[in-house]
C-alpha cells in the first residue's frame, strides 16, 4: 500500500492554471498533488552572445525554491552568495528537455527564459516544473505567433515528465516525498507528447534494479506522462 493510498500506476491529482503573472508573457501555476510550481517564461528579442548571427533562438530556464517550501526552513540561496549544485542541475535539466521540443531555426534569433519557483515541494519539483515550464512556454510562443513575429510553430511537441521508482518492492508512478524518501530505485523520464523519450535519470537509491524493472517504469512513465500531456491541453 502506497502512504497516500494510490494506485501503483495512479497519479497525484493535476492542476494547471494558466495566466497567473500579469506581466510574463507565459505563465502557469502547476500543482501535483501537494507539489506546486510557479512557471513562467520572459522573452527576449536577442539571442544570448553565443548565438549571435547564427539564425538559432534559445530557451534556458532557472529554478528556485521558497525558504519554507519544504517542512523546515532552507536558507535563501542569495543570501548566501550562490546557487547549490542541486539547483544548478535542475536548472540545467530543465532547459535541457524543453529545448529538445523546439525548432530553434523557427524560433529564431530570441531567448525564452522559463523560471520554475517552488512555492510548496512534496517530491517530483523537477518534473512540475518542466511539465508546467512547457505550458509556460506554449502559451509565450503563441503570443508571437499571434504578433506574426513567428511564423512558423517552433514547439514540435508537448514535453512533460514524472517521476517513477521501486517503493516496497513494488513499481509505482509519481512519488510523493514520503516514496521518494524511502525508495530503493528512483527515476526521472521526460518524453515527448508522442511518447519519445527526451532524458532518463535512474539510480539505485537503496538497492540495484533489474532491467525487467527498468522496463516497467518505463511503462508505467509512459502512461503517467500520456496523462500529463492530457492535462496541458485541457489547461491550455
Amino acid at each position: 500500500m502506497r502512504p497516500s493510498g494510490r494506485k501503483l500506476s495512479e497519479l497525484r491529482p493535476i492542476s494547471i492554471e494558466t495566466g497567473v503573472m500579469k506581466h510574463a508573457e507565459g505563465s502557469c501555476l502547476i500543482k501535483v498533488g501537494e507539489t506546486h510550481v510557479l512557471c513562467s517564461a520572459s522573452l527576449e528579442d536577442r539571442p544570448p552572445p553565443f548565438l549571435k548571427n547564427t539564425g538559432l533562438g534559445w530557451v534556458t530556464a532557472e529554478y528556485g525554491m521558497l525558504p519554507r517550501a519544504t517542512n523546515t526552513r532552507n536558507r535563501r540561496e542569495a543570501a548566501s552568495g550562490k546557487q547549490q549544485g542541486r539547483t544548478i542541475e535542475i536548472q540545467r535539466l530543465i532547459g535541457r528537455a524543453l529545448r529538445a521540443g523546439v525548432d530553434r531555426v523557427a524560433l529564431g534569433e530570441r531567448q525564452i527564459t522559463i523560471d520554475c519557483d517552488v512555492i510548496q515541494a512534496d517530491g517530483g519539483t523537477r518534473c512540475a516544473a518542466i511539465t508546467g515550464g512547457w505550458v509556460a512556454l506554449r502559451l509565450a510562443v503563441n503570443k508571437l505567433m499571434k504578433a506574426g513575429v513567428v511564423t512558423t510553430d517552433p514547439l514540435l511537441d508537448h514535453v512533460a515528465a514524472v517521476s517513477c521508482g521501486i517503493y516496497a518492492g513494488q513499481p509505482v508512478v509519481d512519488l510523493d516525498y514520503a516514496e521518494d524518501s524511502e525508495a530503493g530505485t528512483d527515476g526521472n523520464f521526460i518524453m515527448t507528447g508522442a511518447g519519445r523519450l527526451i532524458e532518463v535519470q535512474m539510480s539505485a537509491e537503496g538497492a540495484t534494479f533489474s532491467r525487467d524493472q527498468m522496463t516497467e517504469l518505463l511503462d508505467l512513465a509512459e502512461a503517467g506522462v500520456a496523462e500529463l500531456v492530457a492535462a496541458q491541453k485541457a489547461a491550455l
